[in-house]
């Protein structure tokens, strides 16, 4: 049996020989008599990342190193380290130790019990308040407005059977929410509660924005959402343009001709302006995306690797 870690690091020098260290005590714990690869893809860091990488590389070959020309991104990262993982159970999990390598033995336990994936649901959370309010409001926004029946959450850490890798790397649109595309990728799915670690140095990468990011591929890679919500948005302003214009006939025959007119050049406002913009952005954006898809650009560039 053979077993792949698959970890993206981003300006993470402080943490990669800590890292390294206890993947392999883990493995060596629990996965004896295994053939292993750890696959580190450093993310375009502009600090000494993949210098600490390839000194673990020159004294262990079963690490594979792969750099980016650039930051692309987290989860293109991650497609990356699938694209070369070649063990029959394939193991997604963060390189600043809140996926503790200790925990990946329940994720495979609990695997064998006849699933194809199955995903960390943390306990005893680490994060700090702010982290913590932003995490539970991306992913209440994710179960409200993705509709599709399929198993998505936030959580990357994960083991998967190598037939769910292979169908997993055939997608490969630009804009990823990667957990979604597992989950549209079928297959039976499981979770298992694991402990939840504490960041070993530095902080965090995914800032607000990225979270806000990441959330819009995913509404708008497996939700046909806000363009109901755009629908639902256009109706309620044309009930408002009907309850104006029901008051401005009703003044009008009051003698007011005047705010008559204005009640009616409001309501022309109303109906018009907001239905346009609503509707001109979010189809914008759909356009955006299937144009950014059409033009079939590499997910990533490699500038150094060593597999």
């Amino acid at each position: 049996m053979k077993i792949s870690l698959v970890i993206p690091v981003y300006n993470e020098h402080e943490i990669i020989p800590e890292l390294y260290k206890r993947i392999i005590v883990s493995l060596k714990k629990d996965f004896k008599n295994w053939q292993y690869e750890v696959i580190i893809i450093d993310d375009g860091s502009s600090d000494s990342t993949f210098d600490e990488i390839r000194k673990i590389r020159r004294k262990n070959k079963k690490v594979k190193a792969l750099r980016f020309s650039r930051n692309f991104g987290h989860h293109i990262a991650i497609t990356a380290g699938l694209d070369f993982a070649t063990g029959d159970f394939v193991v997604l999990m963060d390189g600043d130790l809140q996926d503790k390598p200790e925990e990946i033995i329940k994720l495979y336990n609990k695997l064998k019990q006849g699933y194809d994936v199955v995903y960390a649901e943390r306990v005893n959370k680490k994060f700090n308040p702010l982290k913590k309010i932003t995490s539970n409001i991306f992913n209440k926004l994710i179960q409200i407005l993705v509709k599709e029946k399929i198993v998505i959450n936030s959580t990357i850490f994960r083991i998967m059977t190598k037939q769910v890798a292979e169908n997993v790397r055939q997608y490969r649109e630009a804009h990823r929410y990667l957990v979604g595309i597992i989950g549209t990728a079928g297959f039976k799915h499981a979770s298992q509660k694991v402990e939840h670690g504490k960041r070993f140095k530095g902080e965090t990468k995914y800032t607000p924005a990225k979270q806000v990011e990441l959330a819009l591929n995913a509404i708008f890679s497996f939700s046909g959402y806000p363009i109901n919500f755009a629908f639902g948005i256009g109706i309620f302003l044309i009930i408002i343009a009907v309850v104006i214009i029901s008051q401005a006939l009703f003044l009008g025959v009051d003698n007011t001709p005047l705010l008559f007119g204005v009640k009616i050049i409001i309501s022309s406002i109303f109906i018009v302006g907001g239905l346009q913009i609503i509707f001109l952005g979010l189809i914008g954006e759909y356009v955006s995306r299937t144009y950014a898809e059409s033009k079939k650009r590499p997910l990533y560039i490699i500038k150094d690797k060593y597999i």
